[in-house]
């Protein structure tokens, strides 16, 4: 009988997991590999994961659940759309910072058109920062914080484009030396980039210095 294993090891395997889904795409990556790598038998995998894919949703369930927690307490602390904005890039750094392998997963999946799943992973992912950005905006519009014409949907689109810019910013390898092209690379640059995207986010999409 196979051992049954503690969250922590749940925990480590799905991290492993992700590491190799982001590194290899959610097709190329392999059961023997995660296993391989996660120090336990194919079969503790097939213990509590029906098959490949039922890992790889695992993963990106846990991964968003992360992501998703971090959000909504950004948005819960703050009033303005400038102090959530404040927060919400500082959170991006920090997650990439701390969770590369995440991010990549991310960008594997919008690799991965062989899969035939893009739209089910994207729904998956996206439907989260969609929701909350848009009611972010919707909000501040409601309060005459942005333009009166703005649109919260497009507002929410282009702002998470801006993070996701900068998600991939810290975590996957091209994107950070064109970081280090446009900004170079000094010790103060992750508050530089927090202090000069608030100032673009000002200009693009709030009506006035709210300091």
């Amino acid at each position: 009988m196979l051992k049954k294993l503690t969250q922590e090891q749940l925990d480590q395997i799905l991290e492993i997991a992700t590491e190799e889904f982001s590194a290899k795409g959610p097709e190329k990556a392999t059961i023997m590999g995660i296993a391989r790598k996660s120090g336990v038998s194919v079969g503790v995998i097939y213990k509590y994961y029906a098959d490949k894919e039922a890992l790889f949703q695992a993963c990106l369930t846990r991964s968003l659940g992360m992501l998703k927690d971090c959000l909504n307490q950004a948005t819960s602390r703050h009033e303005s759309l400038e102090a959530v904005a404040e927060e919400l890039i500082r959170i991006a750094q920090s997650f990439a910072k701390e969770h590369p392998a995440h991010i990549r997963m991310y960008h594997a999946i919008t690799m991965d058109a062989e899969g035939g799943r893009v739209e089910e992973y994207a729904r998956a992912i996206e439907s989260v920062t969609a929701q909350l950005y848009t009611e972010c905006f919707s909000k501040a519009k409601e309060e005459g914080s942005i333009r009166k014409d703005a649109e919260p949907a497009a507002f929410a689109f282009f702002f998470d484009n801006l993070l996701m810019m900068l998600h991939f910013s810290y975590s996957c390898e091209y994107y950070r030396e064109r970081l280090r092209i446009f900004c170079g690379d000094s010790e103060d640059r992750d508050e530089k980039l927090v202090q000069q995207m608030l100032l673009f986010l000002k200009a693009g999409f709030m009506l006035r210095d709210t300091q």
